[in-house]
């Protein structure tokens, strides 16, 4: 059977808090898609990756448009295909009473529906046959004015801020997409409480390449047990909280070093914490973002990953960190949050540990379990890598989504 011609869009590609979206996209293109990748936004923050080149060169950045262009194509597509066009401003114009007419979100609406245009006339210009599209939130909106400007179906991957935080028209995307996609049987009744219809939505992991890690528990914990952390220095990742237990350790008389890698906003208040907390830099150890490509070897030498993930003040919180997956694959044994859809990788004592969010102590009691019982240890690591192998595995779940493709799109 002769593939679809695939386009995704997602916020930015190819960013390195979204490396995710970049090796799905490899991924299908080796099940034989053809992928056209279009992005919200010029990527902050790029994703370092050899294999990224042609990638990169080929991202066609809807907001890099200047909006005197936006204006124009609005009107050549309007007078090309009044039908659809105004067709697709009714629809604009119900979802922004349905939000509130004034509101900011709707004008925000408004603004995505004139750069959807755009993205409407590259794919009928690329010939792409369906549109998939990573998170429900801006990107599913320009994703869905585009399709119904261009006459071709939308699918989603909805994740974690995207819900919980910035959720809007879900219903309707739902019902409007030729099938939604979340990455949590948590993340599937949320949606089916906000009123979304649950047949309409499929679980499909965020997985990550098993080929990439070495997936071998490690012999025995270095003499002084090496503790690491890897996210975005944002509230929601719990770093002050790490910062708290390694405190606790530290009175305790437990010998460590924690090594916290990442960058983002809350980078200094961290580094002004971990000093007003007495911690000094041969304990505690912070070395900005790294390259998705160094993360197996920053992870080998690990004893312990820790991600203590947290609801922040705006709600939104983490869906299942990819970086856990990668801890668990490279045999370090991990610790987290009973939180959103982390115990859906993370069983407690049985793929790792878990403790309730904002929990200091207790974050500080899992990290001495396991820096003094190599035995469980070696249980919760063998378990680990059996977990993610079985049911976060990208190529498998590639192939899932893949097969939602194709029962969806080609049998229309």
């Amino acid at each position: 059977m002769k593939k679809i011609k695939l386009a995704y869009l997602a916020p930015e590609i190819p960013a390195l808090s979204a490396t995710f979206v970049y090796n799905e996209i490899f991924q299908l293109e080796q099940l034989g898609y053809a992928v056209v990748p279009f992005s919200v936004h010029r990527p902050a923050i790029s994703a370092v990756d050899t294999k990224l080149a042609d990638l990169e060169a080929s991202v066609f950045h809807l907001y890099a448009q200047k909006k005197h262009v936006v204006l124009k194509e609005n009107v050549l597509f309007f007078l090309k295909h009044p039908l659809r066009y105004l067709t697709t401003l009714k629809m604009l114009l119900s979802d922004m009473f349905r939000v509130g007419v004034l509101s900011r979100t709707a004008m925000g609406l408004a603004f995505r529906f004139f750069y959807s245009v755009i993205l409407a006339k590259q794919l009928l210009k690329t010939g792409v046959q369906h549109i998939h599209v990573h998170f429900s939130h801006v990107p599913a909106d320009i994703a869905m004015y585009a399709a119904s400007l261009s006459g071709i179906s939308f699918s989603v991957t909805a994740h974690a801020n995207d819900l919980f935080e910035r959720a809007w028209l879900l219903a309707e995307k739902v019902n409007r997409a030729k099938f939604f996609v979340t990455i949590s049987e948590f993340n599937r009744e949320f949606l089916r409480q906000q009123g979304c219809n649950a047949d309409q939505i499929v679980v499909v992991r965020c997985g990550v390449d098993v080929d990439h890690f070495n997936c071998q528990k490690k012999t025995g914990l270095s003499d002084i047990p090496k503790i690491g952390f890897i996210g975005r220095l944002v509230e929601k990742k719990g770093a002050d909280d790490l910062l708290g237990a390694a405190k606790e350790l530290k009175e305790q008389g437990i010998n460590f070093k924690l090594v916290i890698a990442g960058s983002g906003p809350l980078e200094g208040y961290l580094a002004e914490l971990a000093r007003e907390l007495g911690l000094s830099d041969d304990c505690v150890s912070f070395t900005g973002a790294i390259a998705h490509s160094a993360i197996p070897e920053f992870l080998s030498g690990l004893d312990v990953f820790v991600l203590p993930c947290k609801k922040d003040n705006a709600g939104d919180m983490d869906g299942i960190p990819v970086v856990l997956m990668e801890a668990m694959l490279s045999g370090v044994s991990v610790i987290s949050t009973h939180l959103s859809g982390i115990p859906e990788l993370v069983v407690d004592r049985e793929t790792g540990l878990l403790v309730e969010p904002g929990n200091k102590i207790q974050l500080a009691n899992a990290i001495q379990a396991l820096i003094e019982d190599e035995a469980l240890i070696k249980q919760l690591t063998v378990n680990a890598i059996s977990k993610v192998k079985k049911e976060f595995n990208l190529k498998d779940n590639a192939a899932q989504l893949a097969k939602l493709f194709e029962q969806y799109v080609t049998s229309a």
